[in-house]
């Protein structure tokens, strides 16, 4: 059962300033997908439609929800809404899959020298989408591509 979200109370200001200190870091595990010119009008537009989402939802619904689904949802709405504020299809990318190469990471491929992503889009085919990925190798400064399938 979910706990009342009101606004600007001490627990859910917790909730808020820990899911965003979370994802404008860059953790062990993950980069920080959100471009830092985002951050302050994303953690106000964000925390208003979460809080709006929060007191429009009935009694019934307000006692099935748990913690879990609350942060999901309000990092659902965090992503949905950074993707109006970034400025280049490259930033849109970075906040579908955040755990993708981006344009300037360095790849090594066993036996191969270094090289560095230099652009990417997304390619559907079919039924299928792709990252489509252009490297540069560092030393040779040979252009190559390659791709990555895309979850549904």
């Amino acid at each position: 059962m979910m706990k009342e979200l009101v606004y600007n109370s001490l627990e859910s200001s917790e909730l808020v300033n820990q899911t965003f200190e979370f994802w404008f870091s860059d953790n062990e595990h993950i980069r920080s997908p959100f471009p830092s010119y985002i951050h302050n009008d994303l953690k106000r537009i964000a925390t208003e439609k979460f809080f709006a989402w929060a007191k429009g939802l009935n009694p019934k619904a307000k006692d099935e929800l748990n913690d879990e689904m609350v942060g999901e949802k309000f990092e659902e709405i965090i992503f949905e809404s950074a993707s109006h504020l970034v400025k280049t299809e490259d930033e849109r990318i970075t906040l579908l899959y955040p755990f993708l190469p981006r344009i300037g990471d360095p790849i090594q491929n066993e036996g191969e020298e270094e090289s560095k992503v230099i652009d990417r889009k997304m390619v559907k085919e079919g039924d299928h989408s792709f990252l489509e990925v252009t490297l540069e190798k560092v030393a040779a400064k040979e252009k190559w591509k390659t791709r990555f399938e895309l979850p549904a």
